[in-house]
């Protein structure tokens, strides 16, 4: 049976311990990574929204390097939009960057009305690299 491991990147953004979460749990091979939002390190939030969904990318890439993974061990994709209609634009050429080469991992977006303060969140499932 395998166990949870909790994982955190380097520098901890404040929102983990003020909302109780962690970043990632680690089980087996897989990783559950928590939505990463544009968050700086004091927890507030990124007031551009093209370098917020940028910020929230890293944030994601750090939580990642954290577990031993990148960008191509990522399976399954959700990003949650409070406006997804004007905000398509500058969330397709940020993930595109991300996510530049075949397969693409798969990708379910969902609009919602209220993210703590944030406009872009993105939760993903990776699989971890057996040499991590």
């Amino acid at each position: 049976m395998s166990t949870r491991e909790a994982v955190f990147p380097a520098h901890r953004h404040a929102l983990y311990e003020k909302h109780g979460y962690s970043a990632a749990i680690r089980s087996g091979d897989l990783l559950f990574v928590s939505g990463q939002v544009g968050s700086r390190d004091d927890g507030s939030a990124e007031p551009d929204f093209a370098k917020q969904v940028q910020l929230a990318f890293d944030n994601l890439k750090a939580v990642l390097a954290a577990a031993g993974a990148t960008y191509d061990d990522i399976i399954d994709v959700t990003t949650f939009h409070t406006d997804p209609e004007n905000q398509f634009e500058t969330i397709m050429a940020i993930k595109e960057k991300a996510f530049s080469e075949k397969p693409y991992p798969n990708w379910t977006a969902v609009g919602v009305n209220w993210l703590a303060g944030f406009d872009f969140e993105i939760k993903v499932i990776a699989r971890v690299p057996h040499a991590a």
